[in-house]
């Protein structure tokens, strides 16, 4: 409840701008304030007029008055600086640490904000909003989407960054990290990144001449060598016997096998392939970032993951039974997801660490000319009037989806602001 105090407040969403103070005292808003995310009153810099005097201070919000000494804030130098102490319910007077009384302002706002609010927030549905999207203007869902993109790609960013400090400044194993992330595709990104973080680059380049140490190092890593079953086929024997000798000589500890996910997964993205496939990559030199720099267009950044496996994964999408002469290790719809996910975020996280803007242009025009998503993200939205043309557009559904309505945090989101500021100020 003090969560949607403070929105109301912020936006002046109350129910009618001739208000009162607890003793009676005309009261009027000139600025709410700055809303402070950190310790101490809820909004500084405030500026309020109480019966003709102008008073500029900090803005405290408790649901009960009283929730001010059950907080401590009577003997609190912060709170010196509060001219004004907004609440839902009236039950105590409040002062400051040398007596004095604050001035007191219960806030009503519309009786049909609440019952929006609790519509949107307490609702069933995957899309609670969707029946009033029509009631927002086209251009404000235009800049949402926008805004939204860019909240997403930061967040990306944000991951590079922390990993380029960890790596002391190594792309090329940041790349590495990422690159292992996004080929779990969503549903096994956790695991493999923690792959790709207990065995690191300095550990696989001094194998990076075999295929087959590579891959024993990767699979044994992950858990999904166990040498009891020996019956499965001679290279997992192989693979095996080498990870065996490997692990004892670099006392490695592999992950518990049980973090892979398999179910509902098609066979082409296993991740025994996707393992499969971060060896390749490994393969006689790691230096993936280098070539994505150099690369001089989309095309030739999707040449870059246009791939095909060779040897035992060739016809085998895990270990065991052949399946045939499978098709390329990634399909294009997959390599998109790589351009998204690995590729536009490390341009932008370059650019910015470098200064080289042409490089963060770079990432969001990327985003903009690939084709958008397709899942139940932006099916869902599609469906209720909000299509996706781009990649940028669909990272941004995906960021709304998450991030707010999932969370319903319908009161952070500019179409849930819209329709409920509609709502606050009609009765």
């Amino acid at each position: 409840m003090e969560e949607i105090l403070q929105y109301v407040w912020q936006h002046r969403l109350w129910r009618s701008e001739d208000m009162t103070t607890s003793d009676g005292r005309r009261i009027r808003v000139l600025d709410p304030g700055l809303l402070n995310t950190d310790a101490g009153p809820d909004f500084f810099n405030a500026k309020v007029e109480i019966d003709g005097r102008v008073w500029v201070g900090n803005i405290e919000i408790h649901v009960r008055a009283s929730d001010w000494q059950r907080h401590g804030h009577q003997h609190d130098k912060a709170y010196d600086n509060v001219i004004l102490h907004v609440v839902r319910h009236d039950d105590a007077p409040v002062f400051r640490t040398n007596g004095e009384r604050i001035p007191q302002l219960v806030l009503e706002c519309s009786t049909r904000f609440g019952e929006r609010l609790s519509g949107l927030v307490n609702a069933r549905t995957e899309l609670p909003c969707a029946p009033q999207l029509g009631q927002v203007p086209h251009i404000a869902i235009t800049e949402w989407m926008q805004a939204l993109a860019f909240e997403r790609l930061h967040g990306k960013v944000a991951r590079v960054q922390a990993l380029c400090d960890l790596y002391a400044g190594s792309w090329e194993d940041v790349c590495y990290v990422m690159l292992a992330r996004t080929l779990g595709f969503g549903i096994n990104g956790d695991a493999m990144e923690r792959l790709a973080r207990r065995t690191p680059l300095r550990l696989l380049h001094k194998h990076s001449d075999s295929v087959l140490q590579l891959e024993a190092l990767l699979l044994g890593q992950a858990g999904m060598l166990d040498a009891s079953q020996s019956a499965i086929d001679s290279y997992y024997n192989q693979l095996c016997r080498e990870y065996a000798f490997l692990a004892n000589k670099f006392s490695l500890t592999p992950m518990q096998g049980e973090v892979w996910k398999m179910f509902r997964i098609r066979p082409q993205n296993f991740p025994h392939r996707r393992i499969a496939l971060l060896a390749h990559y490994v393969h006689d030199g790691f230096n993936l970032m280098q070539r994505i720099l150099d690369a001089e267009d989309e095309p030739a950044l999707r040449a870059l993951f246009q791939v095909e496996l060779t040897g035992y994964w060739q016809r085998h999408f895990t270990f065991g039974k052949e399946s045939g002469t499978t098709s390329r290790a990634l399909s294009e719809a997959s390599i998109d997801i790589v351009l998204i996910n690995t590729v536009a975020p490390l341009f932008y996280a370059r650019g910015e660490l470098t200064g080289d803007d042409t490089l963060c242009d770079r990432a969001v025009s990327l985003l903009e000319n690939l084709r958008p998503e397709h899942n139940a993200i932006t099916a869902m939205f599609a469906a209720a009037g909000i299509k996706a043309d781009d990649a940028l557009t669909s990272q941004a559904l995906i960021e709304l989806r998450r991030n707010y309505c999932e969370a319903r945090k319908c009161i952070y989101c500019r179409i849930g602001h819209r329709l409920l500021s509609r709502a606050a100020k009609t009765e």
